[in-house]
C-alpha cells in the first residue's frame, strides 16, 4: 500500500475563500501612491530643466564677458582693469544666478509640501473608508454566523 500525500492546495484555497479580502482598498492605495510618484517626478524634472537652463544662461554670460579679458591691450594696466571688471561683473552675476537657483529650490520645497499634505489627506480618507467598510463587513459576517449557530 502506497501512502497518499495530502494535497494542501485545496485546503489553503478553501481557507482563503473562507476569509474573503476586498482588494479594492489596496488597489486604490496603489493608484494613489503611483499618482503621487508621478506628481513628485514632475516637480523634480521641472526643477532639473529650470536649473539646467539657468546654468546654461550663466555659462553663456560668463563666456561673453571673457572676450573683454582675452583681447589684446595697449597698456599693461588695461589688462588689470579688464580682469577687475570681469571679476566685478562675475560677482554681481553670481549673486543674481544664485538667487534664481534659490527660487527654484523654494518652489520645489513648496510644491513638495503641498503634494505631501494632499496625499496624506487622501490616504487618511481612503484608510478611514476601508476600515469602515471592513468593520461593516465583519459585523455582517458575525451576525450571519450568530444566526446560523
Amino acid at each position: 500500500m502506497a501512502a497518499k500525500t495530502q494535497d494542501y492546495t485545496k485546503v489553503f484555497t478553501d481557507m482563503a475563500a473562507a476569509f474573503p479580502v476586498d482588494m479594492s482598498a489596496f488597489n486604490e492605495m496603489a493608484k494613489t501612491s503611483a499618482a503621487l510618484g508621478e506628481k513628485m517626478s514632475k516637480v523634480a524634472l521641472d526643477a532639473a530643466a529650470t536649473t539646467t537652463d539657468l546654468s546654461a544662461k550663466w555659462t553663456k554670460e560668463s563666456l561673453a564677458k571673457m572676450t573683454a579679458v582675452t583681447k589684446a591691450q595697449a597698456e599693461p594696466a588695461d589688462y588689470t582693469k579688464a580682469v577687475t571688471d570681469f571679476a566685478s561683473a562675475q560677482a554681481e552675476s553670481s549673486a543674481e544666478h544664485m538667487a534664481a537657483f534659490a527660487e527654484v529650490a523654494k518652489k520645489v520645497q513648496m510644491e513638495t509640501v503641498e503634494l505631501l499634505m494632499a496625499a496624506g489627506k487622501d490616504m487618511q480618507e481612503e484608510t478611514t473608508s476601508a476600515v469602515k467598510k471592513a468593520t461593516d463587513e465583519l459585523a455582517a459576517s458575525a451576525k450571519k454566523a450568530a444566526k446560523a449557530a
